[in-house]
């Protein structure tokens, strides 16, 4: 129960930088993902999950009022999950729980900007002390949103992973080398919002070359 609460406080900071308080991209799964690893003492794993949940969700630009995956909710969950199991299928299922979680954050950031709405005040009590009262209440609700969010991923994905683990039928080289798959595609279509290959050469061989480096260390 500690450690499930030390996640929820960790999802609820990291998720008043994503927007609320900050926004010093700590909440960005690489970054997340590492810290909960830290926080569970497995900097080691959070960092590796955090690195592969960063390539998947690249694509996902927080513009205007759109909808997205929220990074630090599937960071934290996919770490938070992964941490007590040593299967062959533990990073997998545990980064396809943390990217499943990350749209319920995002459906999550989505209603709490809708209470904060009706949080606002309006006529006489918008020039006196009620609109900071009215920003300091949206604030905590913002964090509570992220740890509750944050605790229930957790909880739900390690009841999940510890039938899946036992039952995961292929070997930890495949499941990685699946996951980088995935992750390249999603590098492609971030390439091709960028300008395409033509257009962005010098980027994709830099991004290449750091990709392989980068690889060797995880």
């Amino acid at each position: 129960m500690t450690e499930l609460l030390r996640f929820g406080v960790l999802g609820g900071l990291l998720g008043l930088d994503g927007t609320a308080v900050g926004q010093f991209m700590m909440s960005r799964p690489l970054v997340a993902g590492w810290l909960s690893g830290w926080a569970a003492g497995a900097p080691g794993l959070g960092i590796t999950i955090g690195a592969i949940l960063e390539l998947f969700l690249l694509v996902s630009f927080p513009t205007g009022g759109a909808r997205f995956p929220e990074g630090s909710t599937a960071a934290v969950v996919a770490v938070g999950v992964a941490v007590p199991f040593d299967g062959s299928g533990a990073v997998a299922a545990s980064v396809a729980m943390g990217l499943v979680w990350g749209e319920v954050g995002g459906w999550s950031v989505t209603m709490q900007r809708r209470v904060n709405s009706r949080l606002v005040p309006t006529g006489v009590a918008s020039r006196t002390g009620s609109l900071g009262r009215a920003h300091l209440l949206a604030i905590v609700t913002d964090f509570l949103r992220g740890a509750v969010v944050s605790m229930v991923g957790v909880a739900l994905g390690r009841a999940g992973l510890g039938v899946v683990d036992a039952r995961w039928p292929v070997d930890p080289s495949v499941s990685t080398g699946v996951l980088y798959v995935g992750a390249a595609v999603s590098l492609g279509i971030l390439l091709h919002d960028l300008g395409g290959f033509r257009r962005r050469r010098i980027l994709f061989v830099l991004g290449l070359a750091f990709g392989i480096v980068g690889a060797r260390f995880l």
